[in-house]
């Protein structure tokens, strides 16, 4: 069974390994953020939708990684 490739990014002498899962976590924070700012007003609702998307990329991840393993069986 082969195994998944990490990601690799070394800053200085710090090296961060990501693996899918971690790497989607890391997207969605940053999208997240970046979507609760740019689409509400009020600092109460950019948190709340930006949790709300935060929530919505993770689920997708999962549900989309369950169906991938699920139809390679």
């Amino acid at each position: 069974m082969p195994v998944a490739e990490k990601l690799h990014y070394q800053v200085g002498s710090v090296t961060i390994t990501l693996n899918h899962f971690s790497a989607a976590t890391v997207f969605a924070l940053f999208a997240s953020i970046v979507f609760g700012i740019t689409h509400r007003e009020s600092t109460r609702e950019m948190v709340r939708y930006g949790l709300y998307c935060f929530a919505m990329f993770l689920g997708g991840a999962l549900v989309a990684g369950w169906a991938m393993w699920v139809l390679r069986r």
